[in-house]
Order: structure tokens, then C-alpha cells, then sequence
């Protein structure tokens, strides 16, 4: 019953307030102490005194995500929805500033888009700091402006996914908003009048009043004024416009850097096919003439064998005779050798070249050159 929302609350973007927190976070919240202790039974009046009992601002921190008081009291307005005079009186609270925080935090969560832009733009005047703390416990400083930009800009803020809404130029182009106006045009009109001023001090001064005065206001320097005042005032618009196409031109940039990016990529992939074709054509070849190689040296091989082979059998046919006749043929070939040999040793001793002798050796060996028969003696 506490953690149900407000009978009388209206449905905001065709849903219920609460929902528009994600289910985790809205469960966190209703199991933390501070939401059951300090966030039980408040009303929109009584919501103003804890409100200014902030200190700090964020979305969950911790390791369980435990959700800071900040992100409770934003729950309990979604819960009670309070009126919308309430909420822009906390957006024009100066005195408290995390009062201002809370009230332009609901109000873009809750709010129209023309009521964003209209009561959340003054605020990048507020330049004061606050504290916020961050996913690890730890504390960061930052400003009021610096919270405002975030919440116009971003889509996620204190872990909350931020409602869309529509660009501030589109809202000018069918006149729901009017052109920005800045803080410093004041400034700047009564800086122009100033100069004004000094400049009819100064035609009075050297005596010509009237005809410097009517030269004052003469139509070209009325246009002139004009024409400076309206440059100073569409200067924030023009700023806008430019800011907005130069995002378009950054997108552009980017598109095209990664179509590029993936060009180059696809220009790759194709190097690296060829090349590994063209490794598998290369591999192909080598097996092939491998092959050939192979069966040309198994060829070369079965020829040799052949030839070999018709040798060896003209060899065997050549030699057909028997071991044992071979060796019979040899013992005879020295058997018929021998007589010849005995033979001519016999006659080498017949010449009688061989007696010891000497002088009868030599006698002999002449009558062997004659002829004669050599001596006995």
C-alpha cells in the first residue's frame, strides 16, 4: 500500500508516474531504509522540508546499488504527483539549490517539451556547486548548469533513462518556443546606450548640439542600432543552428569513416582470398610435378630393370657351360700349357747359355746366334 501510487495521479506518456524509473531501480528503492523510514506518508508540503535536508545528489552507488536519498525523493514525487505550480516554485527556489534540482529533475521526467526548454534554460545562469556521488561511493563536484546541460542533452542522468524530446530548433520552426534569448543582451543594450550617451556628451561639448543630435537620429544610425541589437539577439539561435548542423556534419563524417573503414576491410578480406588461392594453386602445382617426378623415376627405374635384366641374360646365356667343365676346360687349357712351358725350358737349357762357365756361356750364346750346336764340354 505505501509503494502505490496516488489515485488521483494522471498517467504521464500513457503509463503509470513510477514506471517511468526501470523495475530494478523502483525495487531497490522500495527495500531501502531512508524510503521506508523518511519517505513514508509525505505530502508535496511536507516534501519541501526533506528536500532541503539534501546534501548531495546521484543515482545508485555501491556494490549492491543502493539508491541515494536524492533518487528516493524523485520516486516519492512520481508517487504523489504533486501539482505543477509546486514543482516550478522548486525550480525557482534560489536559496536552496538542491530544492532547484529535485524540481527540474521531475519536471523532465514528468514534463511537456515546451516546459523543459522554458523553465530548465534559466537555470544555465545558476553557476553554484554541487555534489554528487558516483557509482563507487566516491563524491564529485560539479554545477547546477553543468546538471541542467546533462538533463537537455543526455539520455541517461542518476541512472534513469531519460524521457525524448523533441531538438529546441524543431520547436522554434512550428513556433511552440520562441527564439533563445540571452541573459547578456540587457548587457549589451545598455552598453550601447552608454556609448550613445558619451558620443552626444562629446558633440555638445565642441558646440554643435542640435545638428550632432538630429545626426544622432538620423535614420541610417537608428538602422545601424537596430540592425546591432538583432544580431546580438538571434546570436544564441544562430549558435544553435550551427551547433546542430555541425553535429549533422559530424555524423556524416563519421558514416563515412566507417564505410570506408569497412571498404578497406572488405579490400583486405579479398587480398587475403587471393593470396591464400593463390598458396593452394602453388601447393597444387608442387604435388603435380611431384607426381610427374615420381612416375617418371618409376619409369626410369623399370626401364633400367629391363635393360638390366637383358643383359644379365644374355651374360647367362653366353655362360651356360657348367661350373665343373669350366673347370675342366681350365685344367686342361694347363695341362696343354705345361709341355710348352717344359718344352722351353728344356730348350733354354739346350742352348747352354746357363753353364756355369762363363766363357763357354758366352761361346754358346754365339753359336746360338750362328745356329750351331752349342758345347757339351
Amino acid at each position: 500500500m505505501a509503494n502505490r501510487t496516488d489515485p488521483a495521479a494522471k498517467s504521464i506518456r500513457g503509463t503509470n508516474p513510477q514506471n517511468l524509473v526501470e523495475k530494478i531501480l523502483r525495487s531497490k528503492i522500495y527495500q531501502n531504509t531512508y524510503w521506508k523510514e523518511q519517505c513514508f506518508g509525505l505530502t508535496a508540503e511536507t516534501l519541501v522540508d526533506k528536500a532541503m535536508e539534501l546534501d548531495h545528489l546521484g543515482g545508485t552507488y555501491g556494490g549492491n546499488r543502493k539508491p541515494t536519498p536524492f533518487m528516493c525523493l524523485v520516486m516519492k514525487m512520481l508517487q504523489i504527483q504533486p501539482e505543477k505550480d509546486i514543482v516550478v516554485e522548486f525550480i525557482k527556489n534560489e536559496d536552496y539549490k538542491y530544492v532547484r534540482v529535485l524540481g527540474a529533475f521531475y519536471l523532465r521526467l514528468t514534463g511537456t517539451d515546451v516546459d523543459v526548454y522554458r523553465y530548465l534554460e534559466p537555470l544555465y545562469n545558476d553557476y553554484r556547486k554541487l555534489r554528487c556521488k558516483l557509482p563507487d561511493g566516491h563524491f564529485n563536484l560539479t554545477h547546477v548548469d553543468e546538471v541542467i546541460d546533462e538533463l537537455l542533452t543526455k539520455d541517461y542522468s542518476c541512472d534513469i533513462a531519460l524521457p525524448r524530446i523533441k531538438k529546441r530548433w524543431t520547436l522554434e520552426s512550428i513556433g511552440s518556443l520562441e527564439p533563445r534569448k540571452s541573459a547578456l543582451e540587457d548587457d549589451f543594450e545598455e552598453e550601447e546606450e552608454k556609448d550613445e550617451e558619451d558620443e552626444l556628451n562629446a558633440d555638445l561639448d565642441t558646440g554643435a548640439h542640435e545638428k550632432d543630435y538630429y545626426r544622432g537620429r538620423s535614420p541610417t544610425r537608428e538602422r545601424d542600432r537596430d540592425r546591432r541589437r538583432d544580431s546580438h539577439r538571434y546570436r544564441d539561435r544562430d549558435y544553435e543552428r550551427d551547433r546542430g548542423r555541425g553535429r549533422d556534419r559530424d555524423r556524416d563524417r563519421d558514416r563515412d569513416r566507417y564505410r570506408l573503414r569497412d571498404d578497406k576491410d572488405y579490400g583486405r578480406e579479398r587480398e587475403r582470398d587471393r593470396e591464400r588461392e593463390g598458396r593452394e594453386r602453388d601447393r597444387r602445382d608442387r604435388e603435380r610435378g611431384r607426381r610427374r617426378s615420381h612416375s617418371r623415376s618409376r619409369s626410369r627405374s623399370r626401364d633400367r630393370k629391363d635393360r638390366d635384366g637383358g643383359e644379365h641374360r644374355k651374360r647367362h646365356a653366353r655362360s651356360s657351360t657348367s661350373p665343373r667343365r669350366r673347370g675342366e676346360g681350365i685344367e686342361d687349357g694347363s695341362t696343354r700349357d705345361e709341355p710348352k712351358k717344359k718344352k722351353e725350358k728344356k730348350e733354354k737349357k739346350d742352348d747352354g747359355t746357363d753353364h756355369p762357365d762363363p766363357e763357354i756361356a758366352e761361346a754358346n750364346k754365339l753359336r746360338a746366334a750362328l745356329g750351331l750346336k752349342p758345347l757339351r764340354v
